[in-house]
């Protein structure tokens, strides 16, 4: 071999074993398991708050109503689904039991079921009914049981844990795939109200022993928790971890502020899921027909909660007739159309994006990513870089009003505060300051037309992992 030869051979080794691409982070902290990363991506679902209180026009029956006052006329459970489907939600949560005892399915420990209603002359069972519109219309199935029972003779004492376990045994393991299991804390509430100590290790085992994949909900997960309020406002800022050792659902939980924006590097990763109802109360009455939340105020509710890094479950009553009202319907189908128009096209879809800072300098990591579309492929920088500036140059002036950002969470949530600034043809001008990002943070501002912008990541606990950064016009409300 001539010596000229060997020598670029050599050469070009030592400039391929150069070019290795670095490993990537490490993951930071508490992370979501897959089954949290899928519940995070629905985003936007329905819930059903269905019962006797229908018929009664009461939110909180008393377990005292006899059970025949449960009597729908023309109950369509795929009327719901479909609703639910046209209006973009990805699933159905059902009030199975609420605090009154009364159960949706006709139960083998309760005397206070459908089987002893009116409708369908006790041979209904609405959850079977609702799991198989469900899987018809392509949308995932979950319950809501109250552990208060209001009926049941055995609340308040140690028997009645196994007979609330016996119930969940029924419910998780009758109906198909559970993809959420909804608890509140309630227990007792209001004058001489029975208390009971729920058995929560009891109530989780029989929960996983039948749905292993299933997202638990309550004041502290373990799957989602509950981020504080009823008005479907998530915090600022929003943690997607919060350390929940040593609280417990309902009046043990941890402080509202904390439910409301999680906390910084929490030992559980426990992301916020927003509850909400679009009319005044939970359960349906005919006197809040005309109090459907307005069309701007559902929009508020969207970028709060889901443009919050929190999921979105929208209560939508039926009526008396188990149908879900035209006023409701038409709301809903009026949020779907805002939406879609909000994001029907990324006005950066097509922009050239850099950072001052790359992983390892290497295309794998580069700031590309962050306009390809895919979750999975992200930009970030080297370990011991904590800040960093993304430009996005769209080629031409656009005009929007929405920017999203998201963080790849599988890695953990890191990004602590960030800024926004445009270009306004001489100088960067200041457009917005925030706080976290988590999976998606969706802000709001007044419309505004350049051709770059520049997106600061100030401070971040590890280094910061972005996959995806879009820009939109959304129509004014």
């Amino acid at each position: 071999m001539k010596p000229n030869t060997l020598w670029l051979i050599c050469l070009i080794f030592f400039a391929l074993s150069g070019c290795t691409s670095p490993e990537p982070p490490a993951p930071y902290g508490a992370i979501p398991t897959q089954y949290q990363m899928d519940w995070q991506k629905l985003e936007y679902y329905m819930f059903i708050h269905f019962g006797p209180n229908t018929f009664t026009n009461v939110e909180w029956g008393d377990g005292k109503e006899d059970p025949k006052v449960f009597n729908p006329t023309a109950l369509d459970c795929r009327q719901w689904a479909a609703i639910a489907k046209a209006a973009g939600m990805k699933a159905i949560i059902i009030t199975a039991k609420h605090h009154d005892g009364f159960c949706l399915w006709p139960s083998n420990y309760s005397t206070h079921t459908v089987r002893e209603s009116a409708w369908k002359d006790g041979k209904g069972d609405l959850l079977k009914e609702l799991s198989e519109a469900c899987s018809e219309f392509g949308l995932k199935f979950g319950v809501y049981l109250s552990p208060w029972d209001q009926n049941h003779p055995a609340y308040g004492t140690p028997e009645y844990n196994q007979v609330f376990s016996n119930t969940l045994d029924e419910v998780l393991s009758g109906y198909g795939h559970v993809f959420e299991q909804w608890f509140d804390g309630a227990n007792g509430e209001g004058p001489n109200g029975k208390r009971q100590v729920y058995d929560w290790d009891l109530f989780h085992a029989t929960v996983f022993r039948h749905q292993p994949h299933a997202i638990i909900f309550s004041d502290v997960g373990p799957g989602c928790r509950w981020m504080g309020n009823e008005r479907g406002v998530a915090g600022e800022t929003n943690w997607s971890t919060m350390n929940i050792a040593g609280f417990a659902p309902g009046r043990d939980a941890p402080p509202t502020r904390i439910l409301n924006e999680g906390e910084e590097n929490g030992a559980a990763w426990a992301p916020a899921e927003t509850d909400v109802s679009i009319r005044p109360g939970w359960f349906y009455s005919a006197t809040t027909d005309n109090r459907v939340k307005s069309l701007a105020h559902l929009v508020d509710i969207y970028y709060t909660s889901v443009g919050r890094n929190s999921n979105l479950l929208l209560n939508v009553p039926p009526d008396q007739r188990g149908l879900i009202h035209p006023n409701d319907s038409a709301r809903l189908m009026e949020l779907r159309r805002v939406i879609d128009e909000t994001f029907a096209v990324n006005l950066a879809s097509d922009a050239k994006f850099t950072a001052d800072h790359t992983r390892g300098k290497a295309p794998k990591y580069g700031a590309k990513n962050l306009g390809d579309g895919n979750f999975d492929t992200y930009w970030t920088t080297d370990d011991e870089q904590l800040s960093a500036t993304i430009e996005i140059d769209f080629g031409k002036s656009q005009t929007f009003n929405r920017l999203m950002l998201q963080e790849y969470i599988p890695l953990g949530q890191r990004v602590k505060s960030f800024s926004v600034e445009y270009w306004d043809g001489s100088a960067w001008q200041p457009l917005e300051r925030q706080t976290t990002i988590g999976y998606k943070r969706i802000l709001r501002f007044p419309m505004t037309t350049t051709q770059k912008l520049r997106v600061h990541i100030e401070e971040s606990l590890a280094c910061p992992v972005l996959n995806g950064i879009s820009v939109y016009q959304a129509p004014e409300i």
